[in-house]
């Protein structure tokens, strides 16, 4: 898979939604359920954090739900791209970008969502083929703020902007040209998913999918 093929893949995963799930899932026993209560919300591109041993799991439980498209988060090396692949992921998120990370992703056919926080970062993206990127952490490298300034040298770079993001901040994100979708994780929050609350957490994606 060429850069520019992954590019695209991820631009039409995020016109899917505004938002997209960030999860860190502890018990895969809870993985389906869930995806279906974020699918019936009206997000159904979700990111399963490789942070935890059920997060493999995981992605092979919510793969199976219908109208979910799993991706891979916190993908570091060409190790967790092919553990992702293998559990049937269908893209992988990096909080930022190696050459062995870029090719191992270009290799396995898996659409890669890089990481990139400065000028510099996207710019070696840009040269290699990729034109779009993942602005990690967001809040902390400021926010609307930065993305509305790497715009104006780079617009051709678009993002899925993620870290410290909020009901209340995407707006500010999602308003600006260039941002394709966020990436969240107050939408399912352990505490609901430990009570097994799955009206509750499709009540917090509908809002989401509304922004």
């Amino acid at each position: 898979m060429t850069p520019a093929e992954a590019s695209r893949r991820l631009r039409a995963l995020c016109a899917r939604a505004p938002v997209i799930p960030v999860l860190v899932i502890e018990d895969a026993g809870t993985a389906r359920p869930l995806a279906e209560a974020l699918v019936a919300g009206g997000l159904p591109v979700l990111e399963v954090t490789l942070r935890t041993p059920a997060a493999l799991d995981a992605i092979r439980a919510m793969a199976a739900v219908p109208g979910a498209e799993v991706g891979a988060g916190t993908v570091l090396g060409p190790e967790d791209v092919a553990a992702a692949r293998a559990a049937g992921a269908r893209f992988a998120v990096s909080p930022g970008a190696t050459p062995a990370l870029l090719a191992a992703a270009e290799g396995e056919g898996l659409p890669l969502l890089p990481g990139a926080a400065t000028a510099s970062e996207a710019m070696a993206l840009l040269a290699r083929g990729y034109d779009v990127a993942k602005f990690f952490p967001a809040a902390q490298m400021g926010g609307p703020a930065t993305l509305s300034a790497l715009g104006g040298p780079l617009p051709q770079m678009a993002w899925c902007p993620t870290g410290g993001i909020t009901p209340e901040t995407a707006p500010d994100y999602l308003g600006l040209d260039t941002v394709l979708c966020v990436g969240g994780s107050w939408i399912a929050p352990r505490a609901l998913r430990d009570a097994r609350d799955w009206p509750a957490i499709e009540a917090r994606a509908r809002a989401a999918a509304a922004l």
